[in-house]
């Protein structure tokens, strides 16, 4: 306990350290927040991704049964379709 009070230089340095770890603490919190996030955005896109090639599915078999070709419906190659364009993660 002696150095403190006899060199306050060093506890000038316990200070900084410290500033510089709570300084880490909040950037590391920002970021890893963001992370997050963005991976439930991604997580969401892959969702509303099924969903629209659901649709498509829907809508081609209904125009298909108005122009009257029957109830078959062919399903699209996956490098046909156009929406596998989005970049994955």
């Amino acid at each position: 306990m002696s150095d403190f009070s006899n060199d306050p230089a060093l506890l000038l340095n316990y200070a900084l350290v410290g500033v510089l770890f709570l300084l880490g603490l909040f950037i590391w919190f920002f970021v890893n927040r963001s992370s997050v996030r963005a991976s439930e955005q991604i997580h969401l896109l892959e969702q509303l991704l099924e969903e629209q090639k659901k649709q498509n599915r829907l809508l081609r078999q209904w125009v298909d049964e108005k122009q009257g070709k029957g109830s078959e419906v062919a399903e699209p190659a996956e490098e046909e379709d156009i929406i596998r364009l989005i970049p994955e993660r």
